[in-house]
């Protein structure tokens, strides 16, 4: 018996250089803040923009979905995952656990390129504004402080690990920007310097509690912003 396989459309097709490029594409737009939490995702409309096709804008939608980033809604099609003060806070805790574990092995099992790799995403990022000419966080600024986080867990010795160090790290970098205009007077390079210096005495105690107290310091501007404009981020 034959058995019929339907070839597919014009409107479904799409080729992997398509797909990865849609993907990357969205990925970057809702990191950044350009697509707002909720926001719903028109797969026509984004074909055209994007000069993709149908197919490709579902695919890559349908991979961000795992990554916590886009929501599949039944008979509704997808929208941009929602932010919430509660997620925040669970991420945080989940964050400051997983960098004690990544730090503490870095520390221990980092050799002198590890310590060369971390004063150079410092440097780089010291010489970086944090804020662009129009008032929003710097792309320059959030990749190379992207790069000093992950210099400092990089000699972790797992690729798991690193991977879902980077995947809670972009998923909180969502909510940075509620921080742009709350409290412009935090010594930020000196955090970071601080985990320098403690990386590179080899202080793992310290290097663990500076790093938690940097990322919860982050979350309660987050908060305190979120309060101050509750439609942004809800509780």
């Amino acid at each position: 018996m034959l058995s019929l396989v339907n070839a597919p459309s014009a409107e479904s097709a799409s080729t992997p250089s398509q797909t990865t490029a849609a993907y990357t594409r969205l990925r970057q737009d809702i990191l950044s803040g350009r697509f707002v939490p909720g926001h719903k995702l028109k797969i026509a409309e984004l074909a055209t923009k994007l000069e993709v096709s149908p197919g490709a804008i579902r695919e890559a939608l349908s991979r961000l979905v795992p990554e916590n980033l886009v929501v599949s809604r039944d008979q509704k099609g997808f929208v941009v995952a929602p932010l919430s003060i509660e997620d925040l806070e669970d991420l945080t805790e989940l964050r400051c656990e997983i960098e004690t574990i990544a730090l503490r092995r870095s520390v221990a099992r980092g050799e002198v390129a590890w310590e060369a790799a971390v004063l150079a995403s410092a440097h780089r990022l010291r010489k970086t504004s944090m804020v662009a000419d129009d008032g929003a966080l710097s792309p320059e600024w959030v990749e190379r402080h992207a790069a000093f986080h992950a210099a400092l867990v990089g000699a972790c010795g797992s690729q798991r690990l690193l991977d879902l160090h980077n995947q809670l790290y972009e998923q909180s970098e969502r909510y940075r920007g509620l921080t742009m205009h709350v409290d412009s007077s935090r010594p930020v390079e000196d955090e970071h310097q601080g985990l320098v210096d403690a990386a590179l005495d080899r202080d793992a105690d310290r290097l663990v509690a500076l790093a938690v107290a940097h990322f919860r310091q982050t979350t309660s501007l987050i908060v305190g912003a979120a309060r101050q404009s509750p439609a942004a981020i809800p509780a």
